[in-house]
């Protein structure tokens, strides 16, 4: 607990620090900057080690069977790399370089305010899972999913939510609510494609994966108090952003610097924030 307080009243500053950095960036023409996986060059007091934000990936099991992309380490370490990498790089905030990787019942998960998944298409918690997850987000955690496309694979993540709260309804978020504004504007709500997809369709304007995925959902999940515990990100690739971000220099502005990276340190200061 200790350490989330000392976070959180780094926040006030770390937020005027990242408009005022990334309002000079925004619209500057230069060369894609070099990808934090190679050189996450920063060093943390070791007096406050622990008073740090850690971007924490959860480990799950899935399901067996079909299989559209990859699992709970798609994207992984460039992605977390590269996001820690930012966030500390365009704010204020002191971020922990060594991202990590966490099951939900690891004992250590309580540690931390802010926790991601991705690819959950075909996830499938154990009971263990379930209670772990359920008694994480109502006692003041956040989770961010990321990374599935479709119906199906939002039947089966919506199938393994309603498991871990049945009474609770993932609810769309409107344009205009905060997580979209905290930080830094966010027009619409974008849907980031996959570096992969992006190149097939290029100049197309198309920007989803598959047919049954052509709008992009941020879905909420809240607590009885009315705090956002969850935001799923359904039929965009914000991971991909921030994985492949030195890969192509278009990809990079109209994705990652447009989209991808706002909107990812928009939702880790609501997170922390609310």
């Amino acid at each position: 607990m200790r350490r989330f307080v000392i976070v959180l009243l780094l926040l006030g500053v770390a937020i005027a620090v990242a408009q005022e950095r990334y309002g000079r960036r925004r619209g500057y023409r230069q060369a894609v900057p070099p990808q934090g996986v190679d050189d996450p060059s920063w060093e943390v007091d070791p007096k406050f080690k622990k008073d740090v934000f850690t971007f924490v990936r959860i480990r799950y099991s899935d399901g067996g069977g079909w299989r559209r992309g990859g699992g709970w380490d798609t994207d992984w370490p460039a992605s977390d790399i590269n996001f820690s990498y930012r966030l500390q790089q365009l704010t204020a905030m002191k971020v922990n370089p060594e991202p990590i990787v966490l099951d939900l019942t690891d004992e250590r998960l309580f540690e931390y305010p802010w926790i991601y998944m991705i690819e959950p298409g075909r996830l499938y918690f154990s009971e263990e899972e379930v209670l772990a997850l359920r008694r994480y987000l109502l006692t003041g955690g956040f989770l961010m999913v990321d990374d599935f496309w479709g119906e199906r694979e939002w039947e089966n993540f919506y199938q393994q939510i309603k498991r871990v709260f049945p009474d609770r309804e993932p609810e769309e978020l409107s344009s205009d609510h905060a997580i979209f504004n905290c930080v830094f504007p966010i027009d619409g709500k974008p849907q980031i494609p996959s570096i992969h997809a992006w190149y097939n369709f290029y100049g197309s304007g198309r920007t989803w994966e598959q047919w049954d995925a052509q709008e992009a959902h941020y879905k909420g999940l809240y607590d009885d108090k009315g705090r956002l515990m969850a935001i799923i990100c359904h039929n965009t690739d914000l991971g991909d952003g921030w994985e492949r971000e030195g890969e192509n220099v278009e990809y990079f502005r109209e994705m990652s610097e447009r989209s991808a990276y706002p909107l990812g340190i928009n939702i880790v200061f609501y997170a922390m924030t609310h």
